[in-house]
């Protein structure tokens, strides 16, 4: 019974919008590459000599982009049978999109220097019971093993309790102690209760918004307080089940792996940096939004880490100082959320009223270098769907 009620849904912040097409069309749809400066990028920074850990559902390294680039890992999920065995295809997509090489049309990852960390945490499929020991495992195994950046495309949307709750917290609070950064996605519950999930909500962790090419908050982005950072995260390829097709895809979980691969540049250009002045810098540079900053849509703005390895930008500032929070001390009791106290475990029972005409996006003040995320004119075709232009929502896929 304590099992059933501590049960964690845990979504993989991703709702597919499918449509396949030919693998050689992956890297022409990859249109944030393009606006980022992608190309100019690597020859400052690929990301090598950082690693990052991708707590997911495993991590298929015989794909072809993925080939070489995938260390040996762990699996803690209930039933493990390798962390190189993914059969739901969500880790292997947010592998790809950190540190794929774009090998026979494969998908092209924003740090191919990097290298992967695959820390299987759960199959895709539902699950009964408290996941949280699970994580709290991965979370040290992976910091264990060197990991400067812990990728979590996943985000837990129902209450946990305050076990559950200090076990997640424990594990983001070792994460900060040994240095290193743990980027989660916010969720995709924008557009009904807006849950503000785990570990996105707790301190330590850095919350990833979504938003697509125009700059715009993704609708499904589920937004408040623990949102940091925003990336893009609609129409992004990826593998389709077959793995013969690419995929689009939309989601918090595509955002996230691309601002994890964003600050992989960032600390492989800078090794002598610390997290901390990692994102201070990448909070520094984003793409600041329109109003309040830092706005529960998309916090402090979008990742323009092209700002930081070609324009020199961002001051990195004292080492030992956390810029998201200031007051954070790892290990200490705390409050869930520091920049929303009476926050509650229960979710809000107000729906999401976001739409793309009142959603915030970012001011785009760049200083007129064109290194900006505001992606309209970016010249680069986003094939939604064949033929016609228009996407469905094929799935929503959720972890256990």
């Amino acid at each position: 019974m304590r099992g059933l009620t501590l049960l964690a849904a845990f979504a993989a912040c991703m709702g597919s919008f499918v449509s396949p097409a030919t693998a050689q069309d992956i890297r022409a749809r990859q249109w944030y590459l393009d606006a980022m400066k992608a190309d100019q990028i690597w020859e400052t920074s690929t990301g090598k000599g950082v690693t990052v850990a991708v707590l997911d559902t495993g991590v298929d390294d015989s794909i072809p982009e993925l080939r070489g680039q995938v260390l040996e890992g762990e699996d803690f999920s209930y039933k493990p049978k390798g962390a190189d065995v993914d059969t739901d295809g969500h880790g292997t997509d947010m592998a790809a999109l950190i540190a794929g090489t774009g090998r026979s049309g494969g998908v092209q990852g924003l740090a191919p220097g990097v290298k992967v960390l695959p820390v299987k945490v759960g199959s895709g499929k539902p699950g009964i019971g408290d996941s949280t020991p699970a994580y709290l495992k991965a979370i040290r195994y992976a910091i264990k093993r060197g990991a400067r950046i812990i990728n979590l495309s996943q985000s837990i949307v129902s209450p946990l309790d305050e076990d559950a709750q200090k076990r997640l917290q424990d594990g983001l609070d070792e994460v900060n102690t040994n240095g290193a950064l743990v980027f989660a996605a916010s969720g995709n519950d924008g557009e009904s209760d807006n849950f503000a999930g785990y570990p996105s909500r707790l301190e330590g962790a850095i919350g990833v918004g979504s938003v697509n090419q125009s700059g715009t908050v993704s609708k499904f982005s589920t937004h408040g307080p623990q949102v940091a950072l925003a990336a893009p995260g609609e129409g992004i390829p990826g593998h389709c089940a077959s793995q013969t097709d690419s995929c689009t895809e939309s989601g918090t979980s595509s955002a996230t792996a691309i601002t994890s691969a964003s600050a992989a540049l960032i600390w492989s250009a800078h090794p002598k940096w610390t997290a901390n002045q990692v994102l201070r810098v990448m909070m520094q540079t984003a793409s600041k939004p329109k109003g309040k900053v830092p706005s529960e849509y998309i916090g402090y703005g979008i990742i323009r880490p092209g700002q930081v390895l070609l324009d020199g930008k961002g001051d990195p500032g004292p080492a030992d100082v956390n810029p998201l929070f200031p007051d954070y001390h790892p290990g200490q009791d705390s409050s869930a959320t520091p920049s929303s106290p009476s926050q509650t475990d229960a979710p809000s029972e107000a729906s999401d009223t976001q739409n793309k005409d009142s959603a915030p996006s970012a001011s785009g003040d760049d200083d007129g270098d064109g290194n900006t995320l505001i992606y309209v004119g970016v010249g680069v075709a986003v094939v939604l769907a064949v033929g016609g232009g228009t996407f469905a929502l094929a799935r929503q896929r959720r972890r256990a």
